[in-house]
Parts: structure tokens; C-alpha cells; sequence
């Protein structure tokens, strides 16, 4: 089916005007590597060195062999590639050492003498977590569903003893829609957040760079509301038969006391990550005045000082195949995407989007709100959150500057929206078919609570966010 549509659009569509032959072929490929990512005809990884092939045979970029290789293979020299990546690799040391299940038992400890104080303290643990684990599917599903899944147990709300219902389709819902909250708040949270930055700093010429800083503080407020609200929601959706839970607290110390006092490891990995979130929010520079370290340095030093203490070995980087997985394959996509922009496909499709809606008669907020909502409402129809955002976030943005939106305030409702999308199905992230599969949750229910969850974050990143960065004076 990818092939045949990759053929149809080469050879049977007509080139519309103002369209390069080579950008049109190269949307080609494209189209045909995006339907075969969202039909999982094969892995990710595994498409984009098929992409990568194609593109530097084709020529489509540069007649001249030579350089039609080096611009298929231009995007891995990109920094933010390798951020992901390397942040990938630290977040193994979380499940290595343990620190992630403790941090998770330890906010249950506290919070866990009712239903929904285990709620909202899955969801700190989650928030916690989130700046140094890109994913979010290791993060939601690897270690908080387990945590989440133990604690139902005991309590015996068990989705094959038809009893779901005592606790455990409450924790799982919130267990998952964490993910989508805290995947927004930070550009490490989730692996296609650096791509929003890149097409954001593709659209307006470098104008706006977004920085881990800026995302983390502009996100801060509206994130937090977020997560406040959150299992508060979901309570009265969904609430639990089981409401008190004196038990949870001291199952959580057990667990604890199972794993003794703080390791060495631990405390190591802990001074790591605070060391990480020292340089990405650039307290040096703003207390101290000293130079600013680059994200993705920062990065590659707090891998390097997890290999100097042996909390993690090359055997364990080797072995982390999402890390390398996703170098591969997000270096091919943001590579396509960066030639649809520079062959003038991009500009052309934003100029067809922004002349469709100018004869609506809205002004640029009418407009924006139907771009935000059309392209996060299109997660639908996807089964990746990467394809999704490269097939429609360059075009949709461009699209809502040029209809006046304020590019700042734009960039993130867009970058909220291309998280908060996940929330919509139980195949909407690598997260949903985890959490889903336990089966305290009808499909129904998911997507009845997804849908509801996707317009509460929505208004919460539009009228707070909105408010938040106004005075903050990004727009």
C-alpha cells in the first residue's frame, strides 16, 4: 500500500504549479514511508534507512551523487538527534539502579492513605521522572505501570476477576494520562519533542530556538494545572469502589524496606541527573554568569560521568536498542523533512492551508484554534506521534504564522498540542497499547476519557499557557 501510494503520487498526480518536480517526488517518498510507519509494514529504524537509500538514488535533493548521499545522511551531524539519544541511554540507569521504582514507593508512602492520593502521586513520581527519561513509554510503561499494577493487586482489583473497577481502571487512567502532561513539559520528556524544536526554528529562519529552559519554564504552569487537575477528573469519571487505602502506605514501605537503604549507584545517578538539570535550566549562566553548556553536551557529560562510576557499562549503552533506534530513525525524518521545507514543498502546502482558511473570513485566532485543533484531532488517524508531527506540524505552523498568529504563542500551543495528542486512543504512543493491554480499561472508556482529557489540557495550555507566557513576554 506505501508503494503504490509513494507511485500514484509520482507518476499519476500532476506536479501543481509553483512545485518543483523534486520536491513533489520527494513528497512522494515521503507520503509512502509515513502510510508505512502508520501501517507498521516495518520497524521505524528499518523505513528510515530505506528512506535514506531512496533519497540519495533518487537524486531528488542534488543531481550529483556525492552530495545526494551527504544530504540523505545531513541530519545525523544534528545535535538534537543525539540529545534523544544519549538521554535514552542515562535514563537505563533509572531501571538499573532502582531509583525510579523508590522515587514512585516513596511518593505512595506519603500520599497513599486514600485512592487518589496513589493517583496524584503516580503522577508526581511520573513528573519526576520525566526531564531525564526521553521515553516516555519506558517512563509510563517500564517503570509507573508496574508500580501501578502492584499496588491494584493488592488491593485484589484484578481485570480477570471482574473486578477492575475496586481501583485498578482508576490507576491505570491516570498511570497513562500522566504520560501525556509531563511528555509536554520538558523537551527530554518525550523523543519527538526536539523535532517540534527543529521545524519550529526551520519555519522562522532560526527566529525562534527554542531552549530546554525556555520549553521547561513556559510549560511550568499550565503542566502543573495539568497534572493538579488531572486525577481530580478522572476520580469523578471513574471512580474507584475502593476509596480508602491505609494498606497502599504500608505496602509501599515494604517494598521499600525490600530495597534497603539508598545504594552508592543511587545516590550517583541521582547527583547525575541533578548535575543534567543544573546545566539544561542554565542556572550557571543565570546565577553566576558563567558560559551556557549546549543541551546535548550536557547530555553526552552525564553519560560519560555514569560510565566513569560504572553505574552504567558500554555492554548496558550497547544494549539499549531504543537509543540507537531512534538516532536512526529520527535522523531520516527530520533529513525529509528539512528538504520539503528547503525544495519549497512545506511553503507551498502552508500558502494552500492559509488561502482555504482567509476565505473563511477568521482572523489569525479563529484561524489558529482551527489549525491547533485540526492537527492535533488527526492523531486519530496515526499510531505514531514522530510521523504525525513531521507530516503535519511544519505546514500547519507556517500556515498559522502567515495568517498573523503570534509565532512564539503558536510554537506552543503547537508543541502542547503534539504531546497532549497522546491522550486521544490506546494506539496514540508507544505508552497506550502498555497500560491498555493490562485490561483494567474498556476501549470505550479509554478513548471516552482521552477525548475529555485532550480538551481539559487543551483550555489549560491555551487560557493559563496563554496567560503564563504573556507575562513572561514571549508574545
Amino acid at each position: 500500500m506505501a508503494l503504490a501510494i509513494t507511485l500514484i503520487i509520482w507518476f499519476i498526480i500532476p506536479v501543481p504549479e509553483k512545485v518543483s518536480p523534486q520536491a513533489w517526488h520527494l513528497l512522494a517518498m515521503f507520503v509512502g514511508i509515513i502510510a508505512a510507519i502508520i501501517g507498521k509494514a516495518m520497524p521505524i529504524g528499518a523505513l528510515s534507512i530505506i528512506a535514506v537509500a531512496c533519497i540519495a538514488v533518487t537524486g531528488v535533493t542534488n543531481d550529483n551523487p556525492n552530495k545526494a548521499i551527504s544530504d540523505a545522511l545531513s541530519s545525523y551531524s544534528n545535535s538534537l538527534i543525539w540529545l534523544i539519544g544519549i538521554s535514552i541511554m542515562i535514563s537505563r540507569g533509572i531501571l538499573k539502579t532502582g531509583l525510579g521504582a523508590r522515587i514512585g514507593y516513596i511518593f505512595i508512602a506519603i500520599f497513599g492513605r486514600h485512592t487518589m492520593g496513589i493517583g496524584y502521586s503516580l503522577a508526581i513520581s511520573e513528573l519526576l521522572l520525566s526531564p531525564v527519561t526521553p521515553s516516555n513509554t519506558a517512563r509510563g510503561g517500564g517503570i509507573m505501570h508496574p508500580i501501578m499494577k502492584a499496588i491494584a493487586s493488592s488491593y485484589d482489583s484484578n481485570p480477570e476477576k471482574g473486578t477492575e473497577n475496586r481501583m485498578g481502571k482508576y490507576l491505570a487512567l491516570v498511570n497513562y494520562h500522566s504520560n501525556p502532561i509531563t511528555s509536554a513539559m520538558f523537551i527530554t520528556a518525550t523523543a519527538p519533542n526536539p523535532l517540534v524544536v527543529n521545524l519550529v526554528a526551520e519555519a522562522t529562519h532560526s527566529d525562534i530556538h527554542l531552549s530546554w529552559g525556555t520549553w521547561a519554564l513556559c510549560m511550568l504552569l499550565p503542566g502543573l494545572t495539568a497534572i493538579l487537575l488531572m486525577p481530580l477528573i478522572l476520580y469523578f469519571l471513574y471512580k474507584p469502589e475502593i476509596k480508602s487505602t491505609p494498606n497502599a502506605i504500608a505496602f509501599a514501605k515494604d517494598k521499600l524496606k525490600e530495597l534497603g537503604p539508598m545504594t552508592c549507584a543511587e545516590w550517583i545517578t541521582l547527583a547525575v541527573f541533578t548535575i543534567m538539570l543544573i546545566l539544561w535550566a542554565d542556572l550557571p549562566n543565570w546565577i553566576f554568569g558563567l558560559p551556557t553548556v549546549n543541551a546535548t553536551t550536557t547530555a553526552f557529560i552525564g553519560l560519560s560521568l555514569l560510565l566513569l562510576t560504572n553505574i552504567l557499562t558500554w555492554e548496558d549503552v550497547k544494549a539499549e536498542k531504543g537509543a540507537w533506534d531512534t538516532i536512526i530513525w529520527f535522523g531520516a525524518l527530520i533529513m525529509m523533512a528539512t528538504f520539503l521545507n528547503k525544495l519549497g514543498l512545506i511553503s507551498w502546502f502552508s500558502g494552500v492551508l492559509q488561502t482555504g482558511i482567509s476565505n473563511l473570513g477568521m482572523g489569525w485566532l479563529g484561524a489558529s484554534i482551527l489549525l491547533v485543533l485540526a492537527y492535533m484531532y488527526a492523531h486519530y488517524f496515526f499510531a505514531s506521534t514522530t510521523a504525525h508531527i513531521t507530516a503535519m506540524f511544519g505546514a500547519f505552523y507556517v500556515a498559522g504564522i502567515s495568517l498573523g498568529a503570534p509565532p512564539m504563542l503558536l510554537a506552543l500551543i503547537m508543541a502542547a498540542a503534539s504531546s497532549i495528542m497522546m491522550s486521544l486512543t490506546h494506539y496514540a504512543t508507544g505508552t497506550s497499547p502498555v497500560i491498555f493491554n493490562s485490561g483494567y480499561v474498556t476501549m470505550g472508556e479509554w478513548w471516552k476519557a482521552g477525548f475529555i482529557m485532550s480538551v481539559v489540557n487543551l483550555l489549560i495550555f491555551i487560557f493559563i499557557g496563554g496567560i503564563w507566557w504573556k507575562v513572561l513576554g514571549y508574545w
